[in-house]
């Protein structure tokens, strides 16, 4: 876990507003590498390519037939995946704009997609409350597994080296070892939206909707540190770390980006943050390699670029 360092600033300073998607956006994610592009997807059933340098639209991929909720980007970007309401997985190829497969399975919407490191395997997880884990080097159409232990749907799902991590509404955080063929379940007590782990893997950010955010200890299961102040009842939203992990960052119900300390989890000023959203924030996510640039999407039917 990286020390705290001081009042590290969060990105506040709009730079550009993404605003072609008609009606909420559910999700946006930066590209892989350096991470020169963002991707959204939203109720509208497109996903769409930005540069958010220049908040211009690249490319939009038109396939889906209901709303797009998650998208993951493979490693070397030439790829990338998307579900929603349509209850199969499409895989895109990011420059013809074409799908490369449709994956079916699912009995129920699918909350979230996630590439493992080298974009292998895909993970979806469903409102079947099933985790499906799909090998895209073959053609055999059935799941190399499925995981069945959530109660309930599962909304977030992270894919490690040699582990799986899952968040349902049933209040429950479930890590797979893969290597070991054990399964670690942390009893949360509300239903979960996110889980992000720490890149050291000692410790992940689990968000759910009692309006906490909770630092969790990876091997123990203890809760080390509580994150609250923003509004959180009904809505997936999604808590990450800041730039060096020294801070954690979380969009809320209201519109507003709520920042606190990752070591005393008191809020960073401002304190109560601006309302910059006119909706509920759906997504936020920090630039994985700079400082000063992160992006949050929003039921406002937009996705705004923030700089220092």
């Amino acid at each position: 876990m990286a020390p705290s360092r001081g009042p590290i600033s969060t990105p506040r300073k709009l730079h550009k507003t993404l605003a072609n998607h008609k009606g909420p956006v559910h999700v946006a994610r930066y590209a892989k590498g350096t991470a020169k592009y963002v991707l959204s997807g939203g109720q509208d059933r497109t996903v769409r390519l930005w540069n958010p340098d220049l908040g211009t639209e690249i490319k939009s991929y038109s396939a889906h037939g209901y709303e797009v909720l998650s998208i993951t980007v493979a490693h070397d970007n030439s790829r990338f995946a998307s579900s929603g309401g349509d209850r199969q997985v499409f895989l895109w190829d990011v420059m013809t704009g074409q799908t490369i497969r449709r994956i079916p399975g699912h009995m129920g919407k699918i909350f979230v997609v996630e590439f493992n490191e080298d974009a292998t395997v895909l993970a979806s997880g469903s409102f079947d409350s099933t985790v499906r884990l799909w090998d895209l080097r073959s053609q055999n159409r059935q799941p190399i597994q499925v995981l069945e232990e959530s109660r309930d749907a599962v909304q977030t799902i992270h894919v490690g080296r040699s582990y799986i991590m899952t968040g349902s509404v049933d209040g429950h955080v479930r890590t797979y070892d893969l290597r070991m063929g054990e399964l670690r379940t942390d009893f949360i007590g509300h239903p979960v939206t996110a889980v992000v782990p720490a890149q050291d893997n000692q410790s992940y950010l689990a968000t759910t909707i009692d309006a906490h955010v909770r630092l969790m200890d990876m091997s123990t299961g203890k809760m080390l540190n509580d994150f609250k102040g923003h509004a959180s009842s009904s809505y997936r939203i999604r808590a990450c770390f800041g730039h060096g992990e020294a801070t954690v960052i979380c969009g809320d119900e209201d519109g507003k980006v709520w920042a606190w300390d990752l070591v005393d989890a008191a809020p960073l000023q401002p304190n109560p943050p601006p309302r910059v959203h006119d909706k509920v924030i759906t997504w936020i996510e920090h630039h994985p390699i700079e400082a000063g640039e992160l992006i949050t999407a929003s039921a406002d039917g937009t996705v705004k670029v923030w700089r220092n």
